[in-house]
């Protein structure tokens, strides 16, 4: 015979799936499901569907960084787990990540003149999402240079891959990651820009230190992240201090520093190889 599910259980999953429905940050849009965890990172995208009069962000996604995506490990004691959010229709995603009220608060210009890119280098977007930065990247690394857009969601890449050819953006493509991997090869990249992803990744050190064997000697990881006052971003229990974020890089090998910045909403880490320049 089989047993009736315990009153407490089905209480405690109602309250959870009503949480979860009722955060503005987490609700996805129409015909939108709910993302395996970390874009961004894919990214991030980070990336979550506002509430009526209240813009998104965008990423794995960075969502997605990002986005970044699967997993559900609580990042070994460094901050909370990752919050468990998917982006499968990119066009349900792209008034929330692409909208121009973001533009105020994401900052883009100040954002990428914090990465510090040199023309000719190679950068990947983490949880890119829809690749709202992708056309500043393409810019910051000139014609020589090469950007890449990395997400979870096979439709994101789908549609970043469109756009580029759209936007006639010669120097950038996009691909799939897997949840646990950026899928990049030793060394093969200058900047790792990861945006409101951070905090859908699961195990954040162990991947922050793939993220460190990705770079070149001087290469460097950005994570731009939502404050604890932010108005927009996560629910309050997903969002990470810049402090745990360094520490996470650290612990991942990476020399890490919270940089001055004039983002209202948010903070930048820069976690930098042994020895790079600052």
């Amino acid at each position: 015979m089989r047993r009736r599910p315990r009153l407490a259980a089905l209480a405690a999953l109602a309250a959870l799936l009503s949480n979860c429905s009722a955060t503005p940050d987490a609700a996805a849009p129409a015909g939108g499901g709910h993302r395996d965890a970390a874009s961004g990172a894919q990214a991030a995208h980070a990336d979550h569907a506002p509430s009526q009069g209240q813009q998104g962000a965008g990423h794995a996604g960075h969502g997605p960084g990002h986005g970044h995506h699967a997993g559900h490990g609580a990042g070994h004691g460094h901050g909370p787990g990752p919050l468990v959010h998917r982006f499968e229709r990119a066009e349900d995603w792209v008034p929330a990540f692409e909208g121009p009220e973001r533009d105020a608060w994401q900052k883009p210009a100040e954002v990428v003149a914090a990465m510090r890119i040199a023309p000719g280098m190679r950068v990947a977007d983490l949880g890119a999402g829809t690749g709202y930065f992708l056309p500043h990247l393409s810019r910051a690394v000139g014609p020589a240079g090469a950007v890449v857009g990395l997400d979870i969601e096979q439709d994101m890449v789908r549609y970043m891959t469109e756009r580029a050819a759209r936007e006639r953006l010669a120097n950038v493509t996009a691909r799939q990651v897997r949840p646990d991997d950026p899928g990049l090869d030793p060394g093969s990249v200058d900047r790792i820009l990861v945006v409101d992803t951070w905090h859908h990744i699961p195990d954040r050190p162990a991947y922050a230190a793939k993220l460190k064997a990705a770079l070149r000697p001087d290469g460097a990881v950005v994570v731009v992240d939502f404050t604890e006052a932010a108005s927009h971003g996560p629910p309050k229990d997903h969002r990470i201090p810049a402090e745990t974020v360094a520490a996470e890089l650290r612990a991942g090998g990476l020399s890490p520093e919270v940089v001055a910045e004039d983002l209202p909403e948010q903070y930048i880490v820069v976690g930098r190889r042994a020895g790079a320049a600052r």
